[in-house]
């Protein structure tokens, strides 16, 4: 015990002043995720910011603020999203523009360096980890309100102050077909988001409370997820339960866990519109044919046959990513028919595999591969320890990025900041300066 505690004394001693807030700019950047322009600014602000600590810190001769390891884990996944991004821009719609584009997302580099160094230390990471927790909480709670009342005080609260900058709301759509939470109506994301970070809060709260906090708080997070609405959010929650409690719970437990899980779901079917409704499709999907089970899908198999289709057309660096949107009219397996989604074109693949081939072609894909390879790499290689530390944060990002599922647009600034930003918190979680020197 004393030599952890000399040794965390040291970790702190050697940190400089300026990155013990670290992990403040990683939480204000999660806070802020419903205003997405504020957090895009917090996160070019906190890029500039590590720019100048790290000349600082290199000018000055400072100590190491991260393992060897962890800096070159963190820059190589990062590449491994990015020169995709880069190399498709040649035959996007817009290639001057494109290019541009992606040379504005180096910004993200350097936030990623500065979240790998907020979870780089024991007192760093314990911030950062539980404040991520906090959240998750504080959204679930959030959003039950909302449930109750029809109002999100958190939504309320940023679009309060944003009427009385700006003078006009966060959003002018007044309610959207699922719960939604401080999201707000316009970004109808809130299960699959909590799926994702909820590993933060289930592993602290074992770590605070055992498996009675660990229970309530996938209860709390789960009666959301399923309000929520969202079958993927749904399937990547189930992943969460199934590889958090397997080692909290042990598999008796767990069972419990998952029956409790399907009992809520039943009560809400019958009680929830919306959960009805998606319930009522995935049946539908189960027992039709190819129009049911697109209709039931809302139009994901011809949206996954519009990216087949741009995957044959451009199979070496894809049409560009986000581009998907002004590929898909010339590549739309059934023109002039009104799609399931509405009007206009589909503005992603809302698959991982489909969106990488079809905006990045095979090139991307490999460097995905790469980065993956990358990442399993070190996981293997890593102590027991090592993985122990890391693995709320190896939870969080398999989960957002398991490939069995449906998936948000991840070259989006929404979504692919967040998977970014699990990325970084992976690498520098799994190879702190506590292994790394």
């Amino acid at each position: 015990m004393s030599t952890t505690n000399s040794h965390d004394h040291a970790e702190h001693h050697a940190e400089p002043t300026g990155w013990r807030w670290a992990p403040a700019w990683v939480l204000a950047y999660v806070v802020m995720l419903p205003a997405t322009g504020i957090a895009e600014a917090i996160l070019s602000l906190g890029a500039l910011t590590t720019i100048g600590l790290l000349a600082w810190a290199r000018f000055r001769g400072t100590s190491r603020l991260l393992s060897s390891p962890a800096w070159a884990l963190t820059t190589a996944l990062f590449f491994a999203y990015w020169l995709p991004e880069l190399i498709s821009s040649i035959d996007a719609v817009n290639p001057a523009q494109a290019i541009e584009k992606s040379l504005f997302g180096l910004r993200y580099l350097p936030f990623l360096w500065l979240a790998a160094i907020a979870v780089a230390t024991a007192r760093s990471r314990r911030i950062t980890f539980g404040g991520l927790g906090v959240i998750v909480g504080l959204w679930s709670i959030d959003a039950l309100i909302q449930a109750l009342t029809g109002h999100s005080p958190w939504f309320a609260a940023l679009d309060g102050i944003k009427q009385a900058i700006q003078h006009r709301p966060m959003c002018p759509v007044a309610s959207a077909d699922r719960l939604t939470g401080p999201l707000g109506p316009c970004n109808p994301k809130l299960g699959i988001v909590l799926a994702s970070l909820s590993p933060f809060a289930l592993y602290g709260a074992k770590r605070l409370w055992g498996q009675i906090g660990w229970l309530a708080i996938a209860l709390l997070v789960g009666v959301v997820i399923v309000l929520a609405g969202s079958r993927a959010s749904w399937i990547s929650y189930a992943l969460v339960l199934l590889v958090s409690g397997w080692t909290v719970l042990g598999w008796k437990r767990l069972l419990g866990v998952f029956a409790t899980g399907a009992l809520v779901l039943i009560v809400a079917t019958f009680t929830v519109p919306q959960v009805h409704e998606r319930i009522e499709r995935t049946r539908m999907a189960m027992a039709g044919d190819h129009n049911d089970v697109d209709e039931a899908s809302a139009g994901r198999l011809r949206i996954w046959g519009a990216a087949v289709c741009m995957i044959r057309q451009h199979p070496i660096n894809g049409v560009g990513t986000r581009d998907f949107r002004e590929s898909f009219p010339a590549c739309d397996p059934q023109p002039g028919v009104r799609a399931a989604w509405g009007d206009g074109p589909a503005l992603h693949a809302h698959q991982l595999i489909l969106e990488i081939l079809s905006e990045t072609g095979l090139i991307g894909l490999l460097l995905w591969i790469a980065g993956a390879a990358l990442g399993w790499r070190a996981w293997r290689f890593a102590s027991p320890d090592d993985r122990a530390r890391a693995r709320p944060a190896m939870l969080a990002l398999v989960v957002t990025l398991f490939p069995l599922n449906t998936h948000l647009a991840v070259y989006s600034a929404f979504w692919g900041g967040i998977t970014l930003l699990l990325a970084a918190l992976y690498a520098g979680s799994l190879l702190s300066r506590e292994t790394g020197g």
